[in-house]
């Protein structure tokens, strides 16, 4: 069986730190998702990890449209396959569709965490995203994030509208009231962008202990907008999907320059959904383009 012969690799690999050196870039599975629903998958992983590695990223992001833990063990083995021999790593595994719609079953991930540490050995990956909602999921966390631990294991929550960690001061409160080494935060500036909150370099200084994992995708806030984002601090925000290299959102140079100043060397991973703006090939390789130099 896959877990029990290479047990000893895995947890090898899983103790090293995420990468090393600079920055390295990572293309989410979310990529190939419709933005308004997270269980449609719009490109095989055989295409993803075609896609990524054409375009040189260094890992891919998974998540349940792709695979996750209702998908048959021997599936997933062909999976961590199909994206070792693509020359790929894992960055991160989110396990099902309730984490990252970020609803009430959301947390229920902390409830039973070990299909979600399993998922994430099978992937190689020593990194999970889960869900919180409210207080009563902190003791939840904890016992979770250590679980995870015993197997070499972090856990983070991304800076989500529409849960405690959508706004800075927020995430700080729960990041320190878990208090666990192997819980972190996935800073994803374009959601503090929509709830109005100051998502550059001081909000990166705050939340540099727990720093794990860097999401960036890209809105265009404005009253016309085709798509929405409900928050609790602003309500439903209208907005446009944009490039990372469009102007008139999310300012990503001051944003590396922090990074690269307090030494981040974990990955940046592309994770929007670019339906209805291009296709998924042209965005991978746009958004590697700008994104690269940032690093």
């Amino acid at each position: 069986m896959y877990m029990d012969l290479s047990r000893r690799h895995l947890l090898a690999v899983l103790a090293l730190p995420p990468t090393t050196g600079p920055m390295k870039l990572s293309l989410s599975a979310r990529v190939a998702e419709s933005f308004s629903d997270k269980t449609k998958a719009t490109m095989t992983l055989d295409e993803i990890t075609a896609t990524a590695k054409r375009t040189q990223y260094a890992a891919v992001c998974m998540r349940a449209s792709q695979g996750g833990i209702r998908t048959p063990k021997d599936r997933l083995r062909e999976m961590a396959t199909t994206i070792r021999r693509a020359g790929l790593r894992v960055s991160m595994v989110t396990g099902d569709f309730a984490v990252p719609s970020n609803n009430d079953q959301g947390p229920d991930c902390l409830r039973n965490i070990a299909p979600y540490l399993d998922l994430a050995e099978t992937f190689g990956s020593n990194l999970i995203r889960i869900c919180m909602k409210k207080d009563e999921d902190i003791p939840w966390a904890q016992s979770a994030s250590d679980a995870a631990r015993e197997r070499q294991i972090r856990l983070a929550h991304q800076s989500h509208c529409a849960s405690p960690f959508e706004t800075v001061s927020g995430s700080v409160d729960y990041l320190r009231r878990v208090n666990r080494p192997n819980f972190g935060i996935i800073y994803e500036p374009a959601n503090w962008f929509i709830s109005a909150q100051d998502y550059g370099p001081a909000a990166i200084r705050r939340i540099q202990p727990w720093l794990m994992n860097v999401y960036v995708q890209n809105h265009l806030l404005r009253p016309e907008g085709k798509a929405f984002v409900d928050t609790w601090t602003r309500g439903r925000v209208p907005l446009d999907h944009i490039g990372l290299w469009d102007k008139g959102g999310v300012q990503f140079e001051p944003i590396f320059e922090t990074l690269r100043a307090i030494g981040y060397s974990g990955y940046v991973t592309i994770h929007q959904a670019f339906a209805g703006i291009m296709t998924v090939p042209d965005a991978a390789r746009r958004s590697y383009d700008y994104q690269k130099p940032l690093l």
